[in-house]
């Protein structure tokens, strides 16, 4: 059964040029580093979340891949540092983790 992991962080509009930066940074970690998750980032275009939101998201295979990448991300030394530098510009962040639906045998 495969599941999505969504990190939505929304950021001081004041501070986008500076949260955008290090996100690239982010980027390029996963990129260069073969053990890290490989997610997707969105920005808002319409919808409900403001324009100021940065959404990430990966799909898993199961429940403890993504759980598993929760906590290899927590215990990075690499993705900490980039985080604690982020952190500033953060209004509010949360976790989402979602199963999908398609694969189960009764949908209703």
């Amino acid at each position: 059964m495969a599941y999505k992991l969504r990190f939505v962080q929304r950021f001081h509009a004041a501070s986008r040029e500076a949260f955008m930066e290090l996100e690239q940074q982010f980027a390029k970690l996963e990129r260069e580093t073969a053990e890290f998750p490989k997610g997707r980032r969105y920005l808002p275009y319409s919808g409900r979340e403001a324009m100021n939101t940065l959404i990430w998201e990966c799909e898993f295979d199961s429940l403890e891949a993504a759980q598993q990448a929760v906590a290899f991300l927590e215990q990075d030394a690499r993705h900490e540092e980039l985080a604690k530098r982020q952190l500033p510009y953060f209004q509010d962040s949360y976790t989402e983790i979602y199963r999908l639906l398609e694969e189960e045998a009764d949908v209703r």
